[in-house]
């Protein structure tokens, strides 16, 4: 797989078919095995193999790389607001930039559910001319009815899918469609977040009730579906890598993908991952590529999506809660977090699960249908597993109980119970408390209120509990995430499988990167000529490092903590900052070969991602000089040098000074000091050299450098890591 050799796609399927016919013996078998041509962003095929085809194929003289299929996963009224990209205001980006009017963003996901009313094409004017994409009919969807100048291109691809598993796709078992449509709902969601139209007086049964609309309400809409509802959501490499190189065909500027691989990671030339193959052909062609962090966290290590020419997104919160009153026989009541809704229970009877001294106390997940004692009363339980609390409701209702109250480490993720049924969630202090309250009294009681929206103060903003973090396991001297945005409990379109429930609170990093992704459509219309790895710069330097009220980022976790580089990167995105960042850290095509020289990776393989063979230097250069705007060091030994080159996208004549808040124990120090631009010069370069004082290996440390020119705060995270080399005499 590589670069296109010549520009027609119909000579390029007729060589991938001669090549499979040479090793297959037949047309014929050529066709049978043929999975997919990519013909358009890049060259390759995918198709059905014996590990001897396979072989045979590889050692073709004109073959870079055999890989096998792999399967990928999947990973939101107020959000907008939040960040400060609200409808009424004449002075943000949103308006600024025409709302994203006619940029395309594309998708690739589960499918949609067109009928939503957030993809309604009312105000928006003809589809692009220079779109090509295509509506492509199927079962329950007919393009032609269904495909407007809102969503201009749907597609879908599973043939990846089923090689793999080597049988059709029963739809009608799995409860989906072998069209574009999306049953699951997943695709649905964040294509509303991106670029979903303004749908007024919507809320979930009353809950976060307002306007649901995406970042960028003007924004065309393509969706490429390579999700399939198998173990909650299964997406082949080979239908991802497809997808891309139909979207770089199509003509999308945006490419937004809630999908992760598993970890361990595969390295990022060995490719078993359809997302850095894909994102670096689409990156190529000007594509910015917006990707989800993961749902492994708050263990370090656990980011996904980790190539530098790709966004990635960690999940934060918005300044919203949904507040349940609980109150005791005693009459002392506190407040928990839920989404009940449906009537005062109340004061009910209220247990606890007690066990003889001698054994371990019982769990929320241990709780199942043969606790039939705990039937007719509230139920409280205490848990450390921020999953078991869907588990636990399920059980407990089947059995008869009235509620549940889960005691947990603090998180802002609200997991679905029934609506009617009290499903509340509170901290271990308090859930302690309530035992106490159970111990102490011969009969206790519990009445719980139905829940109502809050916004704003005191709510707090807080990285999420299950937003995977860094650094890097690939490749730790490369920052991960790049920026945090709202990803927990967002209002977003859905199928109506109940007509009246069109939007569903979801939660997961899957949410968090379509805010990017209409955030990024935002900053195309208003710079079309801006590189992504300009964008990328922007969003990552004009972060916000607090909320955007100031206050301080936690990043939940056990236990909580201050947020740092590696829980959200840059910080909580701020788009109206990140329209006018004042410098920009670019990079190309060049800086990213630079980047895969550096982590060591052979020439020959390289050349899978580039036109002709390609060559590292015989010196490996240094993964610290990629043009990021971020500085990360994993083994700092008594000091090293570092460059960077920034671009004025700001006004002509400009003057910046470094800011150095160096990390503890960090010595930092910048050539040249001060930064001058005018009409002769729009891009300048600059040392960063770093000495550690300290005489052990270290943990990381953070700070930052940022560029000012009394207007602008360009701002890089530096996170380093002091390592001493132990003797071994």
């Amino acid at each position: 797989m590589g670069k296109r050799q010549h520009d027609d796609p119909e000579l390029l399927a007729e060589t991938h078919h001669k090549m499979l016919t040479r090793v297959l013996g037949s047309i014929e078998a050529s066709a049978e095995a043929m999975v997919y041509s990519y013909k358009h962003g890049f060259s390759g095929f995918a198709a059905k193999l014996t590990e001897t085809q396979a072989q045979m194929i590889s050692e073709l003289p004109t073959v870079l790389q055999v890989i096998p299929n792999r399967f990928h996963k999947l990973q939101t009224t107020r959000s907008w607001d939040y960040l400060q990209l609200s409808s009424s205001s004449t002075t943000n980006l949103l308006h600024k930039s025409k709302m994203g009017n006619d940029v395309i963003i594309g998708l690739i996901d589960t499918g949609i559910w067109p009928e939503s009313k957030v993809f309604r094409d009312e105000s928006l004017g003809p589809i692009p001319s220079r779109w090509r994409g295509t509506c492509e009919s199927g079962e329950l969807f007919n393009a032609k009815k269904t495909c407007n100048r809102k969503l201009i291109g749907a597609r879908y691809f599973i043939k990846g899918l089923q090689a793999e598993y080597g049988q059709p796709y029963n739809s009608t078992e799995y409860l989906d469609c072998l069209s574009p449509r999306d049953p699951f709902g997943h695709g649905t969601s964040t294509s509303s977040i991106a670029c979903g139209s303004f749908a007024a007086n919507v809320s979930y049964n009353g809950l976060g009730f307002g306007t649901v609309r995406g970042g960028a309400p003007l924004a065309r809409l393509a969706m490429y579906k390579v999700c399939w509802n198998l173990d909650g959501g299964v997406c082949a490499g080979a239908d991802i890598l497809k997808a891309f190189d139909e979207a770089i065909h199509d003509g999308v500027d945006v490419l937004s993908l809630s999908i992760a691989p598993e970890l361990p990671l595969f390295s990022d030339v060995e490719t078993h991952s359809g997302i850095s193959i894909g994102a670096f052909h689409a990156v190529e062609k000007g594509i910015t590529v917006v990707c989800a962090a993961g749902n492994a966290g708050p263990s370090a290590q656990t980011i996904e999506n980790t190539a530098p020419w790709i966004i990635t997104v960690a999940a934060s919160n918005v300044d919203r809660s949904f507040p349940t009153p609980i109150t005791l026989g005693n009459n002392w009541t506190t407040v928990g977090q839920a989404m009940f809704i449906g009537k005062d229970t109340g004061f009910i009877n209220l247990v606890y699960p007690e066990v003889p001294e001698l054994l371990s106390p019982r769990y929320c997940e241990s709780l199942s249908l043969n606790d039939t004692w705990m039937a007719g009363n509230v139920v409280l339980c205490f848990t450390s597993d921020q999953s078991a609390v869907e588990d636990a409701a399920c059980s407990v209702k089947e059995i008869g109980c009235l509620g549940l109250i889960i005691a947990k480490n603090p998180s802002k993720s609200l997991y679905s119970c029934n609506d009617d049924f009290p499903c509340v969630q509170v901290s271990y202090e308090i859930g302690t408390q309530i035992l106490y309250y159970i111990r102490s009294t011969r009969n206790p009681l519990v009445r719980i209120r139905p829940t109502k929206t809050h916004l704003g103060r005191p709510v707090s903003t807080n990285v999420a509990y299950f937003s995977s973090r860094g650094p890097s396991s690939i490749s730790p001297a490369i920052l991960k995430p790049d920026v945090a945005a709202p990803g927990v409990d967002i209002l977003a379109a859905v199928p109506p499988h109940n007509p009246a429930i069109a939007y569903r609170f979801s939660s997961g990093t899957s949410m968090a990167t379509p805010h990017v992704s209409g955030i990024v459509a935002l900053l195309k219309s208003l710079h079309p000529d801006w590189s992504p790895a300009a964008i990328k710069s922007a969003l990552v330097t004009t972060a916000w490092t607090t909320d955007p009220s100031g206050e301080p980022v936690f990043a939940e976790g056990q236990p909580m903590k201050l947020a740092d580089p590696f829980d959200y990167g840059g910080g909580i995105v701020n788009s109206n900052r990140a329209a006018d960042p004042g410098l920009v850290y670019d990079m190309g095509t060049a800086d990213y070969l630079h980047y895969l020289c550096a982590m060591g990776y052979k020439s020959s393989a390289i050349s899978l991602l580039t036109e002709h063979p390609t060559y590292c230097p015989i010196k490996q250069p240094s993964i610290l000089d990629i043009n990021l705007p971020s500085i990360t060091i994993p083994t700092l030994g008594d000091s090293t040098t570092l460059t960077r080159t920034v671009t004025n996208v700001g006004a002509v004549n400009s003057r910046y000074v470094a800011i150095i808040e160096p990390p503890c124990g960090i010595t930092i120090a910048v050539k040249p000091h001060i930064l001058i631009f005018n009409s002769m010069i729009k891009t300048t370069s600059f040392t960063v050299s770093v000495s550690s004082t300290q005489k052990v290996t270290t943990g990381y440390s953070f700070g930052s450098l940022t560029w000012s020119d009394g207007v602008h705060a360009v701002r890089s995270p530096i996170s380093v890591r002091t390592e001493i080399v132990e003797s071994y005499d």
